[in-house]
């Protein structure tokens, strides 16, 4: 089963692409942060993350270079999911290395589409 973690801090997203991913045959794991994230990636590797960039404690930038720094992680694909939509974010979040960048508001549909062909 693919799995995938997904990290923001907003209820009814988290709820909406939860609900999406599980029908799509997806095991989902949900971070509220970039803490709760790196928690999960001590004991398992994901196929995907999906990124919240503004998070409390430690947001989505500082994640992905965490992420970025470690060998076994290195086929993880990572995508930004932010309300960040200034074209100097979404540069510096693939400049990071993060291998796509969706801004809100999304189309489930899309998203889904773009992480099925990724993966």
């Amino acid at each position: 089963m693919k799995k995938i973690i997904i990290a923001d801090d907003e209820h009814k997203i988290l709820m909406s692409l939860e609900y999406s991913f599980k029908k799509n045959g997806y095991d989902v794991y949900i971070a509220r942060d970039g803490t709760e994230v790196l928690e999960f990636l001590k004991t398992m590797v994901p196929d995907v993350i999906l990124l919240d960039i503004m998070m409390p404690n430690l947001d989505g930038f500082s994640t992905l270079n965490i992420i970025k720094q470690d060998e076994k992680l290195r086929d993880t694909k990572v995508i930004f999911l932010s309300a960040k939509n200034n074209p100097k974010d979404i540069e510096k979040g693939l400049e990071m290395g993060a291998d796509a960048y969706v801004t809100k508001p999304y189309s489930i549909k899309k998203l889904m589409q773009l992480i099925e062909e990724m993966i």
